[in-house]
């Protein structure tokens, strides 16, 4: 079995971050090792407090990670300080990490900012160039080119700017555009859409999460970088649709819609299985 490291902050509400990575990771057929950047304390709602981990702390997560279980691939989420950013940069870099998936989560679904200021630079020269993928929804694709994206014509050279400039290949991602929900991959100096059909869903706490969790485990398991993405968005895609009415403000995506196992069911289930199994057995003889 591929194992992937995934760097990222805890989520309490587990709808998210470290949380949704592990889900995400386990259901995509790979071993799911993890780093925790920070802890935070949140819900359905949004968050309330942040506690980022100190940097040696980091580093020791990492180091003991990679002296033994040497990981397939990385998932980059939450980091945000120029400390962690620096440490996950010169650790990564120094394993020689393969298919580094990075996130660049800027802020909370609900808007609160989960990245220092200093830290946008750090992050864009430090951790970019050395990932295969980065994945910014619309509003951090604007923020980190300063580019107005309004079209897809704008979608395109947002992410064209972002490959050239720091060298790793671009998934804009369209869950913000109000009419589709396509996504744009910028690699090796080409543009590919990849459609996605809108779905009216209110529980869509940890997306961006699960996708850039989903192309790491792809790409672990050896599939090239388009096959990645379409088998990641697919997934994220289904989880969305059975997503789970839970709390009072955006529910979580249901990471294990496909799962079928018998430690998976409920009590009612177990009694149904047990009553049709009887049966079956008593027509049998």
């Amino acid at each position: 079995m591929k194992t992937v490291l995934t760097i990222a902050g805890s989520d309490s509400s587990g709808g998210a971050g470290i949380q949704a990575d592990i889900k995400t990771l386990t259901l995509n057929g790979v071993y799911a090792a993890s780093a925790v950047t920070a802890l935070t304390a949140q819900n359905t709602t949004g968050i309330s407090a942040v506690f980022e981990v100190p940097r040696n702390f980091l580093q020791q997560q990492i180091d003991a990670v990679f002296e033994d279980l040497v990981p397939n691939a990385v998932k980059i989420g939450m980091i945000s300080s120029v400390e962690l950013i620096e440490t996950a940069a010169d650790r990564l870099s120094a394993y020689h990490a393969e298919h580094i998936v990075a996130d660049p989560v800027l802020a909370a679904s609900s808007g609160k900012k989960l990245i220092r200021d200093d830290a946008i630079d750090c992050l864009k020269n430090r951790l970019f160039p050395i990932a295969e993928l980065i994945t910014p929804n619309i509003p951090e694709a604007q923020l980190l080119s300063g580019i107005s994206v309004r079209s897809k014509k704008d979608r395109i050279r947002c992410a064209q700017w972002l490959y050239e400039t720091y060298g790793c290949a671009v998934l804009c991602k369209g869950g913000h555009d109000k009419e589709t929900a396509d996504d744009l991959l910028y690699a090796d100096g080409a543009y590919r859409w990849f459609p996605g059909k809108r779905i009216e869903q209110p529980n869509t706490h940890g997306t961006g999460c699960t996708l850039s969790s989903a192309i790491a485990a792809n790409l672990a398991k050896g599939f090239d970088l388009p096959s990645s993405i379409e088998r990641a968005k697919d997934y994220t895609t289904h989880a969305i649709a059975f997503g789970l009415n839970l709390g009072a403000g955006s529910g979580p995506l249901h990471h294990a819609f496909d799962l079928n196992s018998r430690f998976a069911a409920n009590a009612r289930q177990e009694q149904n299985n047990t009553t049709l199994n009887e049966t079956k057995r008593k027509e049998s003889l």
